[in-house]
């Protein structure tokens, strides 16, 4: 899961995000609504953390303007706390309104909570043969067994699954993979297929990840 936080105060940013990160979300800080739009307008994120007051406008009231644009779904967080203002959040789009301050723990789950949500990125649970991915949940498993795979495994599985039977470019899975700021190395999306392949292998889901040679990575049914 991707997680864009867009939030002015630079420290308060990085802790949430690394909070998460903790917690198996990918996540980028944008500190004004301006780094927000260039962040969107260049890759896909599964929800939007939302400041109220950002140095280049009111967090809410951007969010209102972008209502008829497509938006991930969106938690605002601020120190805005009257009944006025989250009503006023919530009627802008905002699917869910938390307080600052707040445990990064209730953050995690509110986040999860919003997935969960019926019509949310077609959040439902994914099945490809024997193999099933439940993204709010962040589970994979084969034949009902769960699968031990890392943070950044389970992400390159739910992309694969979700586009399963195409290939999946390597400079797609990067950017889907890794934040703005993460160094990648040369081989890192060779090796972490290579260790999904074989826990997969391992769990029982047979050899349902291939590797198109010069192109990317296909997952299909075994």
């Amino acid at each position: 899961m991707r997680i864009l936080v867009i939030e002015d105060n630079l420290r308060l940013g990085e802790l949430i995000a690394q909070g998460l990160y903790e917690r198996g979300f990918t996540c980028d800080v944008a500190n004004s609504l301006g780094a927000a739009e260039g962040a969107l307008a260049v890759a896909q994120f599964d929800v939007m953390l939302l400041d109220a007051g950002l140095p280049d406008g009111d967090g809410v009231e951007w969010l209102a303007t972008r209502a008829t644009r497509p938006l991930p779904p969106t938690i605002i967080l601020t120190a805005r706390d009257g009944i006025d203002d989250r009503i006023k959040g919530l009627d802008a789009g905002a699917d869910d309104y938390l307080p600052k301050p707040f445990a990064i723990d209730e953050l995690a789950a509110r986040i999860r909570a919003v997935l969960r949500r019926p019509g949310v990125r077609q959040q439902s649970v994914i099945e490809v043969g024997d193999l099933t991915f439940d993204p709010a949940a962040m589970v994979a498993s084969v034949m009902q067994r769960r699968i031990d795979v890392s943070r950044r495994e389970l992400g390159l599985l739910e992309l694969l699954m979700r586009r399963a039977g195409q290939v999946v470019r390597r400079d797609q899975i990067e950017v889907a993979l890794y934040g703005f700021d993460e160094p990648v190395t040369p081989n890192a999306i060779e090796a972490a297929v290579s260790r999904l392949r074989r826990k997969l292998e391992e769990a029982g889901a047979g050899n349902v990840l291939h590797t198109v040679r010069g192109v990317g990575y296909l997952l299909s049914e075994s």
